[in-house]
């Protein structure tokens, strides 16, 4: 019994973001559908160390896989020359329980999570937009970014971020991809113009602040992945059409997570998930001068469905090493 050991250059060459992009649609509206099963993401917390990691089993019916990733988040690791987030993901055979596949997930991360805001600005954001805020420019800015840009072409806008090196490399890289995204010196002048705002920092307390979110804009809130994170003043969640990932997982650790349990937000108040909106079952916006939002907190058949598609190609291609655990 052997399984295929993918490395992260060897996913890198097997998948584009526009290849996720359809794998994580198409399992958003699987989950819609009621056909995948995905207990909660389950947490263990470093605290000493301003760590945690996850664990996040899923299983797809449809694609005939299954199987579990396990993530850290390590805010600190920077400093150590080490990426905040590490994964590994482990696909199985659904008919036996033999281990297929073990694949770096790190990059896979990445790339989900800028497919899912991808197609949540699609759906969510007004049509035709192009002016993006970028509030926080480490990693998965640049992947939100890529998938922005599968999806909207000569974007423009601005980016904030507490490091200021951060900020100018994430700007220079834009360039690189097409898009003219410049050097904001405050959030507040990052967002006030912007048709979608993407956050994706560790905060665990309000950096947008309501009055500086123009009327009309789509935020995707990225974030907010864990419990007691949160990075939009409550009053924005109360003024906006709310869409989810999950519902279960986003009450317990996504953006909503902290309003919520101080009793400043009703779970009420969420419209939906995003599965729902692609389904037709419910509407993503209602007008053009609504705010919308979505909270990712990150699902399991996500990372399943582009690890997945990344097997298929490897081995059609004869790419991958093989290895003999048992």
């Amino acid at each position: 019994m052997t399984v295929t050991f993918l490395s992260m250059d060897d996913v890198r060459s097997l998948i584009n973001m526009k290849d996720v992009i359809g794998a994580v649609d198409e399992a958003f509206r699987e989950k819609a559908r009621g056909k995948v099963q995905m207990p909660p993401k389950v947490y263990l917390f470093f605290h000493e160390y301003e760590g945690d990691f996850r664990v996040m089993p899923g299983y797809i019916p449809s694609l005939k896989s299954a199987g579990v990733k396990v993530v850290n988040v390590h805010v600190k690791n920077k400093d150590k020359g080490l990426p905040t987030v590490m994964a590994t993901i482990l696909l199985l055979d659904p008919e036996t329980g033999e281990p297929m596949a073990i694949l770096d997930g790190t990059l896979l991360t990445s790339m989900r999570t800028g497919a899912a805001g991808a197609i949540a600005a699609r759906e969510m954001a007004k049509k035709g937009f192009k002016k993006v805020a970028f509030v926080g420019a480490g990693t998965q800015a640049k992947y939100q970014l890529l998938g922005l840009n599968e999806i909207a072409k000569g974007l423009t806008g601005k980016a904030y971020d507490v490091s200021e090196a951060s900020v100018e490399k994430f700007s220079e890289y834009a360039k690189s991809v097409g898009a003219a995204i410049d050097v904001a010196s405050s959030v507040k002048e990052c967002i006030s113009d912007a048709d979608v705002i993407i956050t994706t920092t560790p905060a665990t307390e309000p950096v947008v602040r309501n009055g500086w979110v123009p009327e009309g804009a789509h935020i995707n809130a990225i974030g907010a992945d864990a419990p007691g994170k949160e990075e939009l003043d409550p009053e924005v969640l109360l003024r906006a059409r709310i869409i989810v990932d999950d519902m279960e997982q986003a009450v317990h650790s996504g953006e909503v997570n902290v309003p919520i349990l101080k009793g400043l937000l009703k779970q009420q108040k969420i419209a939906g998930e995003i599965g729902q909106v692609l389904e037709g079952k419910i509407k993503g916006r209602t007008s053009e001068k609504e705010i919308t939002v979505f909270d990712s907190t990150g699902l399991a058949i996500q990372d399943i469905a582009s690890a997945s598609l990344a097997l298929r190609r490897a081995v059609e291609k004869g790419i991958g090493v093989k290895l003999r655990l048992f």
